[in-house]
């Protein structure tokens, strides 16, 4: 089937989800770019607390190292991961740090949201920016203070599912829709031979896992996940006023209208005089302001005609003619909404 998906990458399966973990850690060896300790006084409490349970007195002592940070670390634990297997971990500096670069995060516990540990993360973080100072200015480049460790988590402590114990299973579409719940469900019945699947709603398909007749729940959910299917998306467009980019889906119609496109533009230029008094004369220099202001109205766009469009590549078309800019693109599509002529969902980032 032309434009046909796996089911794997329409639904998720019930109970078979990823977990957040968070930890709370101390980085160590940067290069005189750590946390300022008296505008970061949790960066001092956590790195006495980690010299103390190593076994290093240092009540009383006073030290303010730069080359240590407070920092969160945060993963996400794959459904099914065993004791032992190991994830990637995002650091991040919660203090005043100039950068992470060249840093070693010493071991952290990783938290889920019942308070329980269940990885523990160490090593060295790979930062992917740059920053340098001097006396007088600075220049930065990406997010130094942010960086990941690949494979830096260890898992310690597994979530219990048991999915072989299930007798049935729902299947939730990450984007709901009938049509396309429906046709999962027809697919799903053909390629078995019989009613193993029922559609509940938008967003739910059950399956029947004794019905399948396979060995496992898993080995049910190996021969679904492949099936193809040809999803309905709804029609919409998305535009990013940030940079200018606009996205288009298949469905998008346009009924017949009619555009027109201005613009005003308002100039103030300042050109102040310095008058000064005549040589060997009595007076002081003055600075007489001088302001010019013009307003400019754009000839644009006459009135023109956008016909109606059936096809994605005439509704561009229709729109191309125009000849505007993409952000002057924007706010024409965004006035075609508000007339009800652009028939789709319009978002705006």
């Amino acid at each position: 089937m032309a434009n046909s998906v796996r089911i794997k990458d329409l639904v998720g399966f019930d109970g078979v989800r990823s977990n957040d973990l968070v930890g709370y850690g101390l980085v160590v060896g940067l290069n005189g770019t750590g946390d300022g300790i008296r505008n970061a006084p949790f960066t001092e409490e956590i790195m006495s607390n980690i010299l103390e349970r190593l076994g290093v007195n240092i009540t009383g002592e006073q030290f303010r190292p730069k080359n240590v940070a407070a920092v969160f670390a945060t993963s996400t634990l794959p459904p099914f991961s065993r004791a032992g297997s190991k994830v990637d971990v995002t650091v991040s500096a919660i203090g005043d740090a100039k950068s992470l670069l060249g840093g070693t995060l010493i071991m952290t516990p990783l938290n889920a949201a019942d308070g329980q540990i269940y990885a523990v993360a160490q090593g060295t973080i790979i930062a992917g920016g740059a920053a340098a100072r001097g006396d007088a200015g600075g220049v930065v480049q990406g997010v130094p203070t942010s960086g990941v460790i690949p494979a830096g988590a260890r898992v310690e402590r597994e979530i219990e599912f048991d999915l072989s114990s299930l007798q049935s299973l729902r299947l939730a579409l990450r984007e709901p829709d009938f049509t396309t719940a429906a046709r999962i469900e027809q697919q799903i019945n053909r390629d078995f031979g019989r009613r193993v699947a029922l559609m509940l709603d938008s967003g739910t398909v059950q399956l029947d896992i004794a019905g399948t007749r396979m060995r496992s729940p898993a080995h049910a959910l190996g021969r679904i996940e492949n099936i193809l299917v040809q999803p309905e998306r709804k029609a919409r467009v998305v535009v990013d006023q940030r940079s200018g980019t606009i996205v288009m889906g298949e469905d998008v119609r346009i009924s017949r209208v009619a555009v027109s496109q201005g613009g005003l533009t308002l100039r103030i230029q300042e050109n102040p005089v310095a008058v000064q008094p005549n040589p060997f004369s009595e007076g002081q220099t003055v600075v007489v302001p001088r302001t010019r202001v013009a307003i400019e109205e754009d000839a644009g766009i006459s009135l023109a005609e956008v016909h109606p469009g059936t096809t994605l590549s005439e509704v561009i078309a229709g729109l191309n003619a125009l000849g505007v800019a993409p952000r002057d693109m924007i706010d024409i599509l965004k006035s075609i909404k508000a007339a009800g002529a652009l028939h789709a969902d319009f978002v705006v980032h």
